[in-house]
C-alpha cells in the first residue's frame, strides 16, 4: 500500500513575499537609465552677472550644443565613440566641429573619479593634442574637494593639460557630466537651470541625406584650380 503524498502550498503572505524578494533582484540587476536632461549654458563674468552661452541637451553619452554665435546650427557629440559635428540645417550639410568650439571638448560626459580622460581623448578629436604624441595620456585630474552647484552635489578637480596649462572642473557625480568649467583663460562656464526630462533621440542624429563637408579637400581643390595657379603667376614672389 503507498502513501499519499501531500503538496503543501505557500500561503499567499509566502508568495508575496517570494515576489517582493524577486522583484527586488530584478531591479538590482536592471540596467540604470541613461541621464536625460537639458540645461542653459552661461558666462559667469566678474561680477556674477551670467550672459547666455548657448543650450545644452544630454541623453547618454550624446551631446547636443546650440550657441547664439553659430545660430543656424548646432553641434552634436558622442562621447563613446569620440566624435563632434556641427550641423547646419537650412544647408543639409554637416562637419567635424574640430576647434570651432571649445564647449564641445569640455561639456562631455565623463567619469566622475577621472574627467581627465575624456577631456584629452576630445582634445585629441578637436586636433589640440597631437594623436602620435609620445605625451598622450599626461592630462591628470587632481580632486580638490566637493561643493554644491546649482543645487547639485559635484567633485571639484584641477585638471592638468600641461606644465602651464590647467582648468577646473566641477563634476556632478550623478549625472556624470561637468556642470562648471574654469578655462585657463579665467572664463567661467557653467550649466544652469537643469531640468532632468526626456529627450528625442533626434536631437542627437545627423539627418539622413545631409552632405559632409570636408574644408581640407575644398582647399585642395581651391589649389588644383586655374583660379589658384593664376592668382599664384600674378602674385610676387618673394626675393631671395
Amino acid at each position: 500500500m503507498t502513501e499519499d503524498r501531500m503538496i503543501v502550498l505557500p500561503s499567499n503572505r509566502s508568495w508575496l513575499s517570494l515576489l517582493a524578494v524577486a522583484g527586488f533582484l530584478l531591479c538590482g540587476h536592471a540596467p540604470a537609465r541613461a541621464q536625460q536632461f537639458s540645461a542653459d549654458l552661461v558666462t559667469l563674468k566678474d561680477d556674477g552677472a551670467p550672459a547666455p552661452a548657448g543650450r545644452l541637451r544630454v541623453s547618454g553619452d550624446k551631446v547636443r550644443i546650440e550657441t547664439p554665435e553659430l545660430a543656424d546650427g548646432f553641434f552634436v557629440i558622442e562621447g563613446t565613440k569620440h566624435a563632434a559635428f556641427f550641423v547646419r540645417p537650412a544647408a543639409r550639410l554637416f562637419m567635424e566641429a574640430r576647434q570651432s568650439n571649445r564647449l564641445t571638448r569640455i561639456f562631455v560626459p565623463v567619469d566622475p573619479d577621472n574627467p581627465c580622460r575624456q577631456w584629452e581623448a576630445m582634445a585629441k578629436v578637436a586636433g589640440i593634442v597631437n594623436q602620435d604624441a609620445k605625451d598622450q595620456g599626461n592630462w591628470r585630474c587632481e580632486r580638490i574637494g566637493e561643493e554644491t552647484v546649482e543645487g547639485n552635489n559635484t567633485i571639484a578637480y584641477r585638471a592638468i593639460l600641461s606644465p602651464n596649462q590647467e582648468m577646473l572642473g566641477w563634476i556632478d557625480s550623478a549625472r556624470k557630466f561637468p556642470l562648471r568649467i574654469k578655462t585657463e583663460d579665467g572664463t567661467v562656464v557653467a550649466a544652469q537651470n537643469l531640468r532632468d526630462e526626456p529627450q528625442s533621440a533626434q536631437l542627437f542624429e545627423i539627418p539622413s541625406g545631409f552632405r559632409k563637408f570636408d574644408p581640407e579637400a575644398l582647399i585642395r581643390q581651391i589649389k588644383q584650380s586655374d583660379v589658384w595657379v593664376g592668382n599664384e603667376k600674378d602674385s610676387p614672389r618673394p626675393h631671395p
